[in-house]
């Protein structure tokens, strides 16, 4: 499938889509959106894939929306179309786990878009933020929710009332993303890291992604409940009896995804 907003490749058995509008530093038109959710749907039915990097360029991995499609828009526009919403939020309905590899700057909408991922590798030039205060409006796709679940409500506050952005070591230091690396390691880093988690059991590794999921939806106790009825699931799987018997005979498992 061709696609005139993104980039779409495999690397072994990672998925790899790039957002790639470079001239407006990857600013999330409805046409980008589009694409990025088709581009989901692709990876999601192709057996070979087991994980997906999301990723911009150096300059940007998104810098937020693309203003100039939505300075004329009134409630009704964005209301009634839900404007964005459905097609973006996309990412949170993969089952399969998706990275977003980040580099540049992640700015409103394109920070959200982050966010939404499971999680962030991040380089060393990038930064984040919710900067839509300067524009007389707010965080529209999960930016006041996520941020505040990622790195608290003083910080989330902050950044959402000033518009102040957030460098690649503070974001991982507030609990942002998972690491930080070189900018020219990033691609690397991603695609192993997705092609080390294909390597492993797609059954368990949905299930460690909805259960991880669960704990921002319900209570402790209720949470510990779906892990505990997950883990037991997994002893109904092949795999978990190769991933056991492997380890006991001290070689490699080979998974078969059953």
């Amino acid at each position: 499938m061709s696609f005139e907003t993104i980039l779409y490749q495999l690397h072994e058995r990672a998925a790899l889509i790039t957002l790639n509008r470079p001239d407006v530093l990857n600013a999330l038109s409805s046409a980008l959106i589009s694409e990025l959710a088709r581009a989901l749907d692709d990876a999601e039915r192709d057996d070979e894939v087991g994980a997906i990097v999301v990723t911009g360029n150096q300059k940007a991995f998104a810098a937020g929306a693309d203003i100039s499609h939505m300075k004329d828009l009134d409630l009704v526009d964005t209301y009634l179309g839900d404007f964005l919403r459905d097609e973006a939020e996309r990412i949170e309905r993969c089952r399969k786990p998706v990275i977003a590899a980040v580099a540049g700057y992640a700015l409103g909408g394109g920070c959200e878009l982050a966010m939404m991922c499971d999680f962030i590798i991040a380089a060393r030039n990038a930064k984040f933020g919710q900067p839509e205060i300067k524009l007389g409006t707010i965080p529209g796709l999960g930016g006041t929710q996520r941020l505040t679940r990622a790195v608290g409500k003083a910080k989330a506050m902050e950044m959402c009332l000033t518009g102040r952005m957030m460098d690649a070591e503070e974001a991982e230091r507030a609990g942002l993303v998972t690491r930080v690396v070189d900018n020219d390691a990033l691609l690397e880093d991603a695609i192993a890291t997705a092609n080390v988690i294909a390597g492993y059991s797609r059954v368990a590794a949905y299930m460690a992604k909805e259960s991880v999921n669960r704990a921002f939806e319900t209570t402790l106790l209720e949470g510990l409940r779906f892990e505990k009825r997950l883990f037991h699931a997994t002893f109904a799987t092949a795999d978990q009896k190769e991933g056991m018997q492997a380890f006991v005979d001290k070689r490699e498992a080979r998974f078969q995804n059953r």
